[in-house]
């Protein structure tokens, strides 16, 4: 039971000065608390995370509409030029595709350019085709095509065109970095035969580097149903055109045809190596048997029969 001088007490007590204070002081921490757990949910987002989408090969404005949809924001730190995709085209991001990111995240992409940068045509003629070659890549540029005249110089470079128009040593022309140059080569009479080197397993870039050092065009390019336009980058040659060691007149076309499958490179490629051991073996003793007949002067055009078959088996293999 409460008495009068219970009660009597009690108002004396809030009345305090020091209780007072001591309430004051509770609730405005508490009051301080719960702002501070507040600010901290809204500064932090707690529960507003977002999974970053792939990006890669979209627009870059659709990527922008796409991430504000997200709640994430775009932005562009970085341009390259990749003939396989569009310009325009997102072709690196970070974070990547599937990370889980607060709202409001930037997402830094790399975008295609719309045109590749210029470089100058180098003057490549009066040189050995490989030679010619190797100043055309390290300038960026590629070979167009291989086009053959009869002349006493074989493989050696007479004349380069760019567009139709040839280049000359006094020539300052500038080409976007990958467009293709025009050779013409010599090469002696009946001396127009090649062999086709293995390609399977290499690049595209590789692939054709290989066919231009030793003296072939490239055919027509393709990629099997499994590799989408936006991998074809990584993809690897599984199947050509004509067998390696096989010989063909010099600027014979090789097509190729790509995949991103390992299984299908592997197994061309076993399959390449066991046919350019055949080549090789046979053209060995097709050269034994000139040799052999020659020697005994059984057949009086002998020496000319493996006069083509001077080869190094390292020239036919990656």
């Amino acid at each position: 039971m409460v008495t009068k001088k219970h009660k009597t007490a009690t108002r004396t007590l809030i009345g305090s000065p020091y209780v007072r204070n001591a309430l004051w002081i509770c609730l405005v921490l508490a009051a301080l608390a719960a702002a501070s757990a507040l600010l901290l949910r809204i500064g932090t987002r707690h529960g507003s995370h977002r999974t970053v989408p792939d990006f890669t090969g979209v627009p870059v404005s659709v990527a922008e509409r796409q991430a504000r949809s997200e709640g994430l924001r775009i932005m562009v730190n970085d341009s390259l030029f990749v003939p396989l995709y569009e310009g325009g085209a997102v072709l690196d991001q970070l974070p990547k595709p599937g990370t889980e990111v607060k709202a409001g995240r930037k997402i830094y992409v790399t975008v295609n350019s719309s045109r590749q940068k210029s470089v100058k045509v180098p003057y490549v003629a009066e040189r050995s085709l490989r030679q010619a070659k190797n100043m055309l890549e390290s300038a960026g540029l590629e070979i167009e095509r291989l086009e053959y005249v009869e002349d006493i110089a074989t493989n050696y470079v007479l004349a380069q065109f760019l567009n139709g128009v040839q280049i000359t040593a006094e020539s300052n022309v500038e080409a976007e970095m990958g467009t293709g140059v025009t050779l013409r080569v010599g090469m002696q009479a009946g001396d127009d035969n090649a062999y086709i080197p293995k390609l399977t397993g290499l690049t595209l870039s590789r692939a054709k580097s290989r066919l231009w050092e030793t003296g072939f065009n490239v055919g027509r390019i393709s990629y099997d149903a499994e590799t989408g336009r936006l991998e074809r980058a990584n993809a690897r040659v599984y199947r050509q055109s004509a067998a390696p060691g096989m010989a063909a007149v010099a600027g014979s076309a090789v097509d190729l045809t790509l995949t991103l499958d390992a299984a299908k490179i592997e197994q061309s490629e076993a399959a390449a190596e066991a046919e350019l051991r055949r080549q090789l073996e046979e053209r060995a003793w097709r050269q034994r048997m000139a040799d052999s007949l020659r020697m005994a002067g059984l057949d009086p055009d002998a020496e000319d029969a493996g006069a083509d078959d001077n080869y190094d088996e390292d020239d036919f293999f990656n």
